[in-house]
């Protein structure tokens, strides 16, 4: 599709444009709130050394911490949203910054009530639960604080931990300086025969050309530049990864994965189900592969093909109601009331639409307790943007139906289950566009896309947190990790995974040191486990199972009420058995039978 160019704010029509006024009449509006914020954080220091005294003491403190977030929050979704409307503007960058300033000073304030909370004597909390009904919505919240009790140390050592904790994220730092600040790729030749210059932005854009030459030369001039700093890139995840097993061991978790999990009381078993799950279905991987080498008509296919476009991409626009539409049509499994709700958040302005001037790039579902869960998308008329917003629109309707239904204690989402609401729409907006389309091209298209999101999220995300595994077993059994031994690892993994009909090019053995999640450890498998629970939900929903609606309905309305494993059980999917990976697997080789049936 041809480039647009960004238009100027003022020149969009405002039925296009979030109705960021719904929060704040005027800036003045928001001031008034930043200054009520920073007194209610002041004032909340009064609490400290007493929320052991009384039951109503707790409730009062619990109540106040409650209503200063809260406004804290409604200070800081504003100002980010505006500075990201354009973020060339002064004002709204000086917003921002008082805001995090805000966020700051509110963390300080509040930052003796775990600690304290702790030393209350288990039978006197439970007196006060007993005694106080107002505090029982506080239960489970209790309940997630008190089990962390035997991995909080005592208060010296927590004070010394803390004073070290900012030196735990130097590696992150150097990292991300290497890799976007210092690295340099060099240029390739284009598919016009232009020298151009390679970068992590266009990298991804040169390994969808249809031009093999130029696929394999931003492949192997990539992976050249990490080769040539790899000592350096292992060092650095190898202190990362020590940096991890030390905090694990010193909060006495078994194990660093363990203590990764602990925030969201995941067990082991589930990151394992994970992994030995998507090893047992790896043959419809290569299946998928060898499917890939007859349509590129290739002698062998090798990794720099992997993301070469089996299917060119349909010609023409999608208008923007019409993109509305479509996403309306697809999401009817879900029930009249949900369809109802979708289509009064479009016509209520939560989506800030186009590309305009200034304005941050991508997508995201945002806001705070008491305000529109908005959406800020680029509208570009491909058929990619219609699923961005079916999928931010399935963060948004999640959190619109857990303000409507919970207390702002516990009005969000974790990682674990937020990307499941959004997953779910994309998987029954494509199960969608895939039934009722009759042109073959157009339907192969729509397949080979939602094939590549499962290669992309289930098997490469699963890969990366089997890698994650690897290492920090390794140096919790005493080894480091060497940049031979990283890239010998990651290298056999490769292998695993796409199967004798890749060939597994010596270059790939490096792309370890480029994935900036490694420095942010067993966070990866998330993607992989949410978008499997996502496809075993739209199953049922697309079966038109018994309950299935009401259950998964129930689930939006759940917000952080209690612990992930839970709460997807309440909207139907185990998480704890390996049953929904499994059920995700035959889903996907479904859809590569049926693509080698259409193409």
């Amino acid at each position: 599709m041809k480039k647009v160019r960004s238009k100027k704010r003022n020149a969009i029509d405002p039925r296009y444009l979030w109705n960021i006024e719904a929060m704040y009449q005027s800036d003045m509006d928001w001031e008034e709130d930043l200054k009520k914020a920073e007194a209610m954080a002041e004032e909340f220091i009064v609490f400290s050394g007493k929320l052991g005294e009384t039951k109503d003491m707790l409730l009062s403190a619990f109540l106040s911490k409650d209503l200063l977030w809260k406004v804290v929050e409604r200070v800081y979704v504003y100002a980010k949203m505006k500075k990201d409307e354009d973020t060339r503007v002064g004002k709204y960058q000086a917003l921002s910054d008082k805001a995090q300033s805000l966020i700051a000073k509110a963390s300080a304030s509040t930052s003796f009530f775990v600690p304290e909370l702790l030393e209350i004597p288990d039978d006197t909390l439970a007196e006060f639960l007993e005694n106080c009904e107002e505090l029982q919505i506080y239960r489970h919240v209790i309940q997630q604080i008190q089990r962390e009790k035997a991995h909080v140390l005592s208060k010296p050592e927590e004070k010394l931990v803390a004073r070290y904790s900012e030196l735990s994220r130097v590696t992150n730092d150097i990292f991300s300086m290497i890799n976007n600040a210092d690295m340099k790729f060099g240029s390739i030749e284009d598919e016009s025969g232009e020298q151009v210059e390679l970068t992590h932005g266009t990298y991804t854009r040169f390994l969808e050309s249809d031009d093999r030459s130029v696929r394999k030369a931003a492949f192997e001039t990539m992976y050249r530049a990490y080769e040539a700093r790899k000592n350096t890139l292992a060092a650095t995840y190898n202190y990362n990864t020590k940096t991890d097993v030390i905090n694990s061991s010193v909060r006495k978790y078994s194990s660093s994965l363990e203590a990764a999990l602990s925030s969201d009381n995941i067990p082991v078993s589930v990151y394992d189900n994970l992994i030995s799950s998507v090893h047992k279905h790896l043959p419809v991987l290569h299946r998928y592969v060898d499917l890939r080498k007859r349509t590129l008509q290739l002698s062998e296919v090798h990794m720099y093909d992997i993301y070469a476009p089996l299917v060119k991409s349909p010609k023409g626009d999608i208008p923007y109601e019409k993109a509305l539409e479509l996403v309306a049509q697809g999401l009817t499994p879900l029930g009249d009331t949900y369809c109802r709700d979708l289509n009064d958040g479009f016509a209520s302005r939560w989506i800030d639409v186009f590309e305009t001037e200034g304005k941050t790039s991508g997508a995201y579902s945002f806001g705070s307790y008491d305000s529109m869960p908005y959406v800020l998308l680029n509208y570009n008329g491909r058929l990619k943007d219609v699923l961005t917003i079916a999928h931010e629109m399935g963060h948004s309707m999640h959190s619109f139906y857990t303000r409507k239904a919970q207390p702002f204690v516990y009005g969000g989402h974790s990682i674990f289950t937020a990307e499941v609401a959004s997953t779910v729409n994309e998987n029954l907006l494509m199960h969608h566009m895939i039934e009722k389309e009759i042109d073959k091209t157009r339907k192969a298209y729509l397949l080979n896309l939602y094939i590549e999101e499962f290669r992309a999220t289930v098997f490469r995300q699963t890969m990366f947190a089997e890698f994650e595994r690897m290492t920090h077993e390794a140096v919790e059994a005493g080894e480091g990790l060497t940049a031979d031994w990283l890239c010998d690892t990651y290298y056999k993994l490769n292998q695993s995974y796409f199967g004798d009909g890749m060939v597994c090019d010596p270059e790939i053995a490096y792309e370890w040191a480029r994935i900036p999640h490694f420095y942010n450890a067993f966070y990866v498998y998330k993607y992989a486990t949410g978008f499997s629970a996502a496809v075993a939900l739209s199953t049922q929903l697309l079966r038109e199972t018994e309950g299935a609606r009401d259950a998964y309905l129930n689930f939006l309305s759940s917000g952080e009420s209690d612990d992930p494993i839970p709460l997807l059980k309440l909207a139907g999917v185990d998480m704890s058995s390996p049953e929904p990976v499994d059920t995700a697997m035959k889903v996907f080789q479904t859809l590569v039978e049926e693509l080698e049936a259409t193409i």
